[in-house]
């Protein structure tokens, strides 16, 4: 007969394993937001192109996280926080999925805009707001692992900051298009880049309330804190 201790074991492994993995999976979203923006940065064709193969790799891992977290569902029967951390796995997969395909968006226009003239200044802005989603995603995925909610609502309220980001972009290219109509064609994509940086960050939050939903039991009671939006339909272009 399994002893108890045997069980718990095992289920500890398999607990360790599946989070191994969602580690492995956010590495891979944080390394493709950082190379996409600076494929568009610096005009690199080879690095945007690497950014789209290396999408595949994410969706491998949503997809065996998903299975694996449905495994452990119906074999063990978890409850109570154990069954809050399984759960937790499959939102958290599922916005890492979602960033990485922005990433993939946002390489896809980089190649896309190397055919018309370059707009002074608008690669390295967006790179600065990539790099403050890259950083939210590696705090908020720290948080996850020591179950720190303080840490997970800190990154909560930083998504205010990428809004304003965004919005100080939107008028930026509305700026650069009045200025010179040439600029419009290139522009048009950059705010498509901007608003796909913007979703990630709602991604990013996204995970901070599932770790505090994780460590707490509950999800945050108060809206997070948003700037009003500025009209789009950009989303994953």
């Amino acid at each position: 007969m399994v002893s108890t201790e045997h069980i718990v074991a095992s289920f500890d492994r398999d607990l360790e394993a599946i989070q191994a993995t969602i580690m492995r999976m956010g590495g891979l979203v944080e390394d493709a937001i950082a190379k996409s923006a600076r494929a568009l940065d610096a005009r690199d064709p080879d690095l945007a192109r690497s950014v789209r193969e290396g999408d595949a790799a994410i969706d491998a891992l949503d997809e065996q996280i998903n299975e694996e977290a449905a495994r452990i569902i119906a074999q063990r029967q978890p409850i109570a926080t154990d069954l809050r951390t399984v759960l937790s796995v499959f939102r958290i997969s599922s916005n890492l999925e979602r960033i990485g395909d922005y990433a993939k968006n946002i390489a896809k226009r980089s190649e896309v805009i190397l055919d018309h003239p370059p707009v002074d200044g608008t690669g390295a802005s967006l790179r600065r707001m990539a790099r403050q989603v890259e950083l939210m995603l590696k705090d908020v995925l720290d948080a996850y692992i020591q179950r720190d909610a303080d840490k997970a609502l800190d990154v909560r309220e930083r998504d205010l900051e990428v809004d304003q980001m965004y919005s100080a972009l939107f008028r930026e290219y509305l700026t650069f298009m009045m200025e010179d109509p040439r600029n419009i064609t290139t522009c048009m994509h950059l705010h498509f880049m901007a608003k796909n940086i913007e979703r990630m960050g709602d991604h990013a939050t996204s995970i901070a309330e599932q770790v505090i939903y994780l460590v707490t039991g509950e999800m945050p009671e108060e809206d997070r804190p948003k700037q009003e939006h500025l009209p789009s339909d950009g989303a994953a272009g």
